[in-house]
């Protein structure tokens, strides 16, 4: 009898404890969506808008489902003194670095800001064990910040030649009667121009935040595994971005100019991420079978 009140009574601490700290949590959760508000409403009527930046708003729901899935630890967390300077300091900078942002209108600052706001709120609300806990949430809104201007110029032009290059050598090994130069591919009756957007690049960002994704959720105690994983999500990425471009062509080659523009255009971006997402399972289901095949049996 003694036992079953003793752990009546710490599981109502624990629930007491997790009530008195709700307040703030609401609180910290009220904060940052009034700031970020303006941010997320001017971005759904711009670059959401746009293929390149349309998995945003999925970053942000899977960061939020993320931390939801963990409330119930959180809320028995505490923070201590040293924490909550450390905590005030981190959600000053990165309250400043959004409004800079804000003033100089410059979306990459306002995002940026995101992950620095929101380690201070949690220093604030649960310490550093709260940090410990919501890591990989906190690293995900990197995902949402959108790629500058400059870098994306610089990496496009080599990813779109290796795209073409790629998708020609492909074609010409099916038979196909394909010509090459530069990004413009040469199919039959049809010339067709390697765009930005076929690059790969923002679908590699896409996916790369996917992949990081799955490796979280499947929480692989291997660290060669995950290393190995992250090292192939570019090149998975890059292979289903010729596959992307692969369709295309086809798709114009057989069926006209109209079919390749227009709806089946889009739908190979969701072949994309289908194929390419899938490919990952596979080889982190391959990998974890050999790795659990090759340990020696217990007698």
């Amino acid at each position: 009898m003694a036992a079953v009140e003793t752990q009546t009574t710490r599981a109502t601490s624990q629930g007491d404890l997790g009530s008195e700290r709700a307040p703030h949590w609401i609180f910290a959760i009220a904060g940052f969506l009034l700031m970020y508000a303006p941010v997320y409403w001017h971005a759904s009527q711009t670059h959401w808008n746009r293929e390149e930046h349309a998995h945003g708003p999925l970053i942000l729901l899977i960061a939020a489902w993320l931390v939801w899935q963990l409330r119930e630890s959180l809320l028995r967390l505490s923070p201590v003194p040293k924490s909550q300077w450390l905590g005030w300091i981190w959600l000053v900078l990165g309250v400043s670095i959004y409004l800079l942002g804000r003033a100089l209108n410059f979306s990459i600052l306002e995002f940026g800001a995101q992950p620095v706001v929101a380690a201070g709120a949690v220093l604030l609300c649960a310490g550093r064990q709260g940090i410990q806990l919501l890591w990989f949430p906190l690293a995900f809104l990197v995902f949402t910040i959108p790629l500058p201007g400059s870098f994306v110029d610089a990496a496009t032009g080599p990813l779109k030649q290796w795209v073409s290059v790629c998708a020609e050598h492909a074609l010409a090994w099916m038979g196909y009667p394909v010509g090459r130069s530069g990004v413009m591919l040469t199919v039959g009756n049809y010339q067709l121009l390697v765009a930005d957007a076929c690059s790969g690049l923002h679908s590699m960002f896409t996916l790369a935040a996917m992949g990081s994704l799955v490796l979280y959720l499947k929480a692989r105690t291997s660290r060669l595994h995950n290393l190995v994983m992250l090292g192939l999500i570019l090149p998975i990425s890059f292979a289903a971005n010729v596959i992307r471009v692969l369709i295309l062509v086809l798709v114009t080659y057989h069926l006209g100019d109209e079919a390749g523009q227009g709806f089946l255009h889009g739908a190979a971006g969701i072949v994309l991420i289908v194929v390419a997402m899938l490919s990952f399972i596979a080889v982190d289901a391959v990998l974890a079978w050999r790795s659990t095949a090759q340990q020696p049996a217990h007698a």
